[in-house]
């Protein structure tokens, strides 16, 4: 039976997943991988299969926020899905971070409603350690410049005290923010799925963030650069975690 949003089933046979959030970035994977298939695509869920070095894997969208993203990782986890990593974008919270490098999230401020739904508060949003070390073993081979520590997932873009919250946990020690790492890794450890996030930057700290987003969609060369290493970077760990076995 197919899955109520992402329309797929078993018969995808595939145990790992690459997750952008927006449906174009489908387009921008299918070109690292072989034998691409189209699978569905139902409201933000785009989603085809593929093998990348032998390995096969599902390519989804999760669409904006924590609460879509969760719809398609409890339903990947119906069909088989144990492993998801995440391919995403993000505004920079420190100064050193250029467009274009790469976040590995290695913990997640859980500041969105999704996470709080499923646990406490006080259970943590933290990313598979072998996952992540296959991310920065990926980076380092390609001598590509990326930065490891935690993100900030928020609720909204536009909300009066942005500016103020950015100053907060940036102070704090956050990298960057985004809207969908924490329910990931949240979701992914009260389910038993391995999960990793990488973030693109596309904004730079104190930065408009309406008009990086612009230019990103405008494939500005630094950020698709970035977008090109951190799907190639998801691949490569996908690839080394099937091997490491």
């Amino acid at each position: 039976m197919l899955e109520a949003h992402i329309q797929l089933d078993s018969s995808v046979n595939a145990k790992y997943a690459i997750m952008p959030g927006d449906p174009a970035r489908i387009d921008r994977i299918i070109p690292f991988l072989d034998d691409v298939q189209k699978l569905a695509y139902n409201r933000e869920f785009r989603s085809v299969s593929g093998y990348y070095k032998g390995v096969k894997v599902i390519a989804i969208s999760t669409g904006i926020g924590g609460s879509s993203a969760s719809i398609a990782i409890e339903e990947l986890k119906h069909i088989g899905v144990d492993t998801m990593i995440r391919i995403g974008s993000c505004g920079a919270l420190q100064k050193d971070i250029q467009l274009g490098d790469l976040i590995f999230a290695l913990g997640a401020i859980r500041d969105e409603g999704t996470s709080k739904a499923y646990a406490d508060i006080r259970y943590p949003a933290v990313a598979d350690s072998d996952f992540l070390q296959k991310c920065i073993e990926a980076a380092k081979e390609n001598n590509w410049t990326y930065h490891t520590g935690i993100v900030h997932s928020h609720e909204s873009f536009y909300i009066d005290t942005n500016a103020e919250e950015e100053k907060k946990w940036s102070s704090m020690g956050a990298l960057g923010a985004d809207m969908e790492t924490a329910a990931l890794f949240t979701v992914g450890r009260l389910r038993h799925i391995r999960t990793m996030s990488i973030l693109n930057n596309v904004v730079l700290y104190g930065q408009d963030t309406s008009d990086s987003i612009s230019d990103y969609a405008n494939q500005a060369t630094k950020t698709m650069e970035g977008e090109k290493r951190e799907i190639l970077t998801a691949l490569e760990a996908i690839f080394k975690l099937e091997n490491s076995k």
